[in-house]
């Protein structure tokens, strides 16, 4: 060999159709994962056992995509180990921080961080534990709450007999059916972000200086809203009178679906609903169940917007809150989407 010249590094073969075929198919099984299909369906789609895919993940997780080819593969040992990601999805999406002596109930990055130490002496940065779980198709995401107050034999009655009687009753006397429900606004219970140190929950104090309002809407699976603000708490004779002109504005018998708060059903109420002329009658979810409700969605929305507002006064909360309503109210389209969702759904084809 000349002095001077280089040596030339032997090529690395190119891989045969078989070897390119598995690379593929880890290839394709690792995306489907990071898309948030469930191992468990991946694994089983792939023919491959659970252990192996994890496996995958593993190589996936150190290496990138060519780290999933066949061939050598060196580097110092890993801390987070196939065993490692199995355990630790197992264990986010099959319980919950409490079962592991955590106070806390939602899985938080600090929460998974100092899990894996405890249980498994691995020490992660936040932002390693983030880059983990979503190489497992995981997310964060607001969680939904469902009280353990819920009776299932009230919610499947509900669900078979009561409201598709409604549905019946509605349809034979051409009545509109309308789900409603109340709730308040107030300026220091935004639900919107705000700039912390990262990992950091930040705290926001009350000065005591606070404002809201009180609202109620109506909505339809025909995809209405109407709703109101009103001062003070709601009582039975403010629900008759919300009653009173949704019956008028709509112009055509009415059947309520509402919770069981006791304005709903006490005093004014009962004396309003004894038969009358007004065409009018009012029904009730079942106990502690909310998401049946598609209403709550008006109210997420309208949180969530008035969450990213600069709020100086109430006058200025009246006048936002209305103007985010009015908007929702315009989009029959996004009234109607409140009874596509999951729990929802029964009540879509009610118009």
């Amino acid at each position: 060999m000349k002095h001077g010249t280089k040596s030339k590094q032997p090529r690395k073969p190119n891989p045969t159709p078989v070897e390119e075929a598995r690379y593929q198919k880890r290839k394709m099984a690792i995306d489907s994962v990071r898309q948030g299909e469930k191992p468990t369906v991946v694994a089983r789609v792939f023919k491959v056992p659970q252990r192996t895919l994890f496996y995958w993940l593993e190589l996936y997780r150190h290496g990138g995509y060519d780290a999933l080819r066949e061939g050598k593969r060196s580097g110092r040992p890993r801390k987070v180990n196939a065993s490692v990601l199995q355990w630790l999805y197992k264990a986010i999406t099959l319980g919950d921080p409490q079962q592991y002596q955590f106070d806390f109930c939602l899985w938080t990055l600090g929460i998974v961080r100092t899990m894996l130490k405890r249980f498994q002496g691995i020490e992660l940065s936040k932002s390693g534990v983030s880059r983990l779980l979503h190489h497992l198709g995981l997310s964060p995401q607001i969680p939904k709450y469902k009280s353990y107050k819920q009776d299932p034999r009230k919610m499947r009655r509900y669900l078979q007999q009561t409201f598709p009687e409604v549905v019946r009753e509605a349809r034979r006397t051409g009545a509109v059916i309308y789900f409603v429900d109340e709730a308040a606004v107030r300026a220091d219970a935004h639900r919107g972000t705000t700039w912390a140190p990262v990992g950091e929950t930040p705290v926001v104090e009350d000065s005591g200086d606070r404002f809201g309002l009180r609202l109620i809407s109506a909505v339809s699976p025909r995809g209405d809203l109407k709703f109101a603000a009103f001062e003070g708490r709601m009582t039975s004779q403010r629900f008759v009178a919300f009653l009173k002109k949704l019956r008028a504005d709509t112009g055509k018998p009415i059947i309520v679906i509402a919770d069981n708060a006791s304005y709903h059903k006490d005093g004014a109420v009962k004396c309003y609903l004894r038969p009358t002329p007004e065409g009018i009658r009012v029904e009730h979810l079942p106990t502690y169940s909310p998401e049946l409700n598609p209403d709550e969605q008006v109210w997420n929305h309208l949180k969530g917007r008035l969450g990213k507002l600069f709020i100086e006064s109430k006058e200025q909360m009246k006048q936002a809150t209305k103007r985010i309503l009015l908007s929702i109210q315009r989009s029959v389209n996004l009234v109607l989407s409140f009874f596509q969702l999951k729990d929802t759904q029964y009540a879509a084809n009610a118009s």
